[in-house]
């Protein structure tokens, strides 16, 4: 069952844990639906249980040459620093979080925005584009400034 239904895009809960078992999770979403999706990290933090040694959380992905690159976000360490804020950081999907170093539990939470994908056709969006058009209208022209 889709979170909002599947004409309501919106935000829902998104959350994963890394540990020594369990090393690597991969955040995929169904490419053929008509949303654009976005996952927004918000905390990585060490969960009960964790040791105090430092655990590297990385993300993997691709770049614009489509060659997989891993980039560490996190290094966590129980005694030192338990959880890392990454003020809603945005990765488009898929994406695979890895536990690089370490044996966790490692909790990463954040949230999964459904959004409509650019150049669809909504009545709202033409309603928008109009009004726009007719304050373009309405706005004076641009003098040069005067020395």
């Amino acid at each position: 069952m889709e979170p909002h239904g599947p004409a309501c895009p919106g935000s829902v809960l998104f959350g994963c844990e890394l540990t020594a078992s369990t090393k690597s999770y991969t955040f995929q979403v169904d490419e053929e639906d008509n949303f654009d999706h976005v996952l927004a990290l918000s905390t990585v933090c060490l969960a009960d249980g964790a040791k105090d040694e430092c655990n590297v959380v990385e993300v993997v992905g691709r770049n614009h040459e489509n060659q997989e690159i891993a980039v560490p976000v996190a290094n966590l360490k129980l005694s030192c620093q338990p959880l890392l804020s990454l003020d809603n950081f945005k990765l488009q999907p898929p994406v695979t979080f890895r536990l690089a170093a370490g044996s966790g539990p490692v909790h990463l939470a954040g949230w999964h925005r459904i959004m409509h994908r650019e150049g669809a056709s909504f009545e709202e969006d033409d309603d928008l584009s109009e009004e726009d058009e007719e304050d373009e209208e309405d706005l004076p022209p641009i003098m040069p400034a005067k020395k």
